[in-house]
């Protein structure tokens, strides 16, 4: 009878010990650093229990709501949080991130403004902002909101990266190549810097220095498919054709279900000469995604090559039907139908060719429809 005295007075501390709040919120946050979002928000809604005004609490399970991609519980529990205490800068932050990744870039936006507004030296907060507007196409607005980021945060790789992107889509591809520099002597370890940077230097022309980092962006993440088709393009310009066939190749084994890889594969095939296999990829291109009309105009070329009229024909006909206003393609499908003997016609696609805006069709024109 003693020891089950003892064993209660032993036990009862603990147990109250257990039932604390704040000892809830603290074991929570190690769970949440350790990202077991489960357990953490388990324990922030014990502590909530016993404290339903706790707003700290509230607002580290809309973290751990947000980590378990639970986004509307996120935000329900930053509503609580802004509601209990509206100087809560991390919750407008985090709110304005549950509803960006709902789709909701606009009202993410005014969420991050008033996080900005309360403290305007909250980098992540610029940043944030930065990806909506970018979503939203504003890419001047973006541009601002990184380089605040980067002058509130300077030695962030990932920063300057963000800068970088937005200044390439402004085809300020110098200016790209100098932030992810800058990105990459702060982390030389991100494989994705060496491919972006590759791409700008691709633009710029500087062929060689292109290929570089798409060797380099390869050695260290040899799965992403994309970076051999960007380094097949390289090599395209450079005429390195198997080089580029091998690449595509590559890409397509590690992602086969891209139809543009299957139709630049083509394009480089045709330009080889070889013009079975060009269809081939075209046709698997196709069945991918039979709306685009490039891909049945490439085909076309193919078999136009291999006096294949008949389907020639064909797939220019599919290709008008889906882009009723291409000159170039009017154009083709009319020196086709000369070819067949169907002259009348063809001239009649001619001159729709030139309505259409095309600047080479006169030459054809005077040549067959006289």
């Amino acid at each position: 009878m003693i020891r089950n005295v003892l064993l209660f007075i032993f036990l009862g501390p603990i147990a109250l010990m257990a039932q604390d709040p704040k000892i809830l919120y603290e074991n929570g946050l190690k769970k949440l650093e350790r990202e077991d979002f489960k357990g953490a928000a388990q324990d922030m809604t014990k502590a909530i229990r016993l404290n339903p005004v706790y707003k700290e609490a509230f607002n580290k399970r809309g973290e751990a709501r947000f980590g378990l991609g639970d986004f509307y519980g996120s935000i329900g529990d930053f509503n609580y949080a802004l509601e209990l205490d509206s100087t809560l800068v991390e919750a407008f932050n985090s709110r304005g991130l549950s509803k960006f990744n709902l789709g909701d870039d606009e009202n993410a936006i005014i969420d991050y403004d008033k996080a900005i507004s309360k403290n305007p030296s909250f980098a992540e907060a610029y940043t944030n902002r930065g990806f909506a507007k970018y979503n939203l196409e504003d890419l001047e607005g973006a541009y601002f909101d990184f380089s605040k980021a980067i002058e509130l945060d300077p030695n962030d790789a990932d920063k300057y990266f963000n800068r970088a992107v937005i200044k390439a889509e402004l085809e300020e591809f110098v200016s790209a190549i100098d932030d992810y520099n800058k990105s990459i002597s702060l982390d030389s370890t991100d494989p994705e810097a060496y491919n972006f940077r590759g791409v700008a230097k691709f633009s710029v022309g500087d062929l060689d220095a292109a290929m570089a980092d798409y060797n380099k962006s390869i050695e260290m993440d040899p799965e992403d498919p994309v970076k051999y088709e960007n380094r097949a393009l390289a090599k395209t310009e450079k005429e390195d054709y198997d080089g580029a066939i091998a690449d595509y190749s590559k890409s397509l084994e590690l992602y086969p279900d891209d139809p543009e890889v299957y139709n630049l594969r083509g394009v480089v095939k045709y330009t080889k000469g070889d013009n079975d296999d060009a269809i081939e990829d075209y046709t698997a291109a196709i069945e991918l995604d039979n709306t685009n009309p490039i891909y049945y105009e490439n085909r076309a070329l193919a078999k136009t090559e291999k006096e294949d009229y008949e389907g020639a024909l064909d797939d220019y006909n599919s290709s008008i039907e889906l882009f009723p206003t291409d000159p170039d393609t009017f154009h083709e499908r009319g020196l086709v139908k000369i070819r067949m003997g169907n002259k009348y016609d063809g001239c009649l696609d001619l001159n729709t060719a030139r309505e259409l805006g095309s600047e080479d069709v006169s030459s054809d024109i005077k040549k067959h429809c006289k």
